[in-house]
């Protein structure tokens, strides 16, 4: 994958964004559990960093690709999604780029 291209920087950052949310798994039990809270802090931030990014990037993909709607819907939900943006680079960022 490469930062050069708008799918390129779409790919990075929708596997950035998709690590950082299973990151939860682990820091969340660390925060409720162990009460111990500065991971589940430093790994939010960094999610809410990437979540922006990735919106950014889907948005302007869509518009550069003209991706039709349902299309776009399903990759900006799939950032709600524990595994979305994961499915989404395989079904929709690698297929694009292959075209």
């Amino acid at each position: 994958m490469t930062l050069k291209t708008p799918l390129g920087r779409l790919r990075t950052f929708a596997i950035l964004e998709g690590i950082s949310y299973l990151l939860f798994g682990i820091t969340m039990p660390l925060k409720y559990a162990m009460d111990i809270p500065q991971p589940n802090y430093i790994v939010g931030m960094a999610h809410g960093w990437l979540f922006i990014l990735y919106i950014i990037f889907c948005l302007q993909c869509i518009r550069i690709y003209r991706w039709p709607l349902v299309t776009s819907l399903l990759v900006l939900a799939a950032s709600l999604i524990p595994f979305g943006t994961f499915v989404a680079d395989a079904k929709v960022f690698k297929r694009e780029k292959e075209a």
